[in-house]
């Protein structure tokens, strides 16, 4: 029985449903350990700092949307994952999983840092006086992440054309 030659298209949908699953499972690694376990931010605690109720239940609101999105980017990513699994030409690899959850979750960090911390200032990674250093590395890790996934997922593609 001759293997069959694997095309990047045909990963799409098992790289496509780990962005997914990486970008909502990075937002509420986000939500849970920043906001809620050490509690350095909420969603718009630089414009509505946590100093009255009536702030703190704004933040809570905004902490819940933000969690919704994560929920749908998840459910999609489940949704997707789903399908791929019915399908008998894409072909299955933890490594390409792995790469693209690491991308999708770069993504979040990276897309949320540039724009709640930075072009926003709606919240900081952890206020104070080092919060651009906070901010910078949050950003920093969102690019690793993603370079790294894609090496993950390119070293898996090189070893299976070979």
């Amino acid at each position: 029985m001759e293997a069959k030659s694997e095309t990047p298209n045909q990963r799409a949908p098992l790289i496509t449903a780990g962005i997914f699953l990486g970008v909502g499972l990075g937002g509420f690694l986000d939500g849970i350990l920043l906001h809620q376990l050490l509690q350095w931010h909420h969603m718009l605690s630089s414009i509505r700092p946590l100093t009255n109720t009536a702030n703190i239940d704004l933040n809570m609101v905004w902490d819940g949307l933000f969690h919704a999105l994560d929920w749908v980017f998840t459910v999609v990513g489940l949704v997707l994952l789903w399908r791929a699994g019915g399908r008998d030409d894409v072909p299955w690899s933890s490594q390409t999983f792995i790469g693209s959850l690491m991308i999708g979750n770069g993504l979040f960090d990276f897309v949320e840092g540039l724009i709640d911390h930075q072009i926003l200032g709606i919240h900081h990674v952890k206020p104070g006086p080092n919060q651009l250093v906070w901010d910078l590395g949050f950003l920093a890790f969102g690019a690793l992440l993603i370079v790294i996934g894609s090496i993950v997922i390119k070293k898996e593609s090189t070893v299976n054309s070979q």
